[in-house]
């Protein structure tokens, strides 16, 4: 995906900031919990279209220690 693009994009309903998953091809707003799927480089941006992420994947990844 186009890092200037993924810089212009939105999520469609809160207007919040997407994250890219390359490995699902999804573009992800974590709050509202839908994933957007990106089908031949194109990104889908209809809500009807995302589907709904699990609590976990809300979650930001820990970049700190345990304990």
């Amino acid at each position: 995906m186009d890092k200037q693009l993924l810089a212009m994009l939105v999520c469609p309903l809160c207007k919040g900031k997407l994250a890219y998953d390359r490995d699902a091809a999804e573009l992800v707003c974590r709050y509202d919990g839908l994933a957007y799927p990106v089908r031949d480089g194109i990104p889908v941006m209809l809500p009807d279209e995302a589907r709904a992420i699990d609590v976990d994947e809300k979650l930001p990844p820990s970049t700190g220690a345990e304990g």
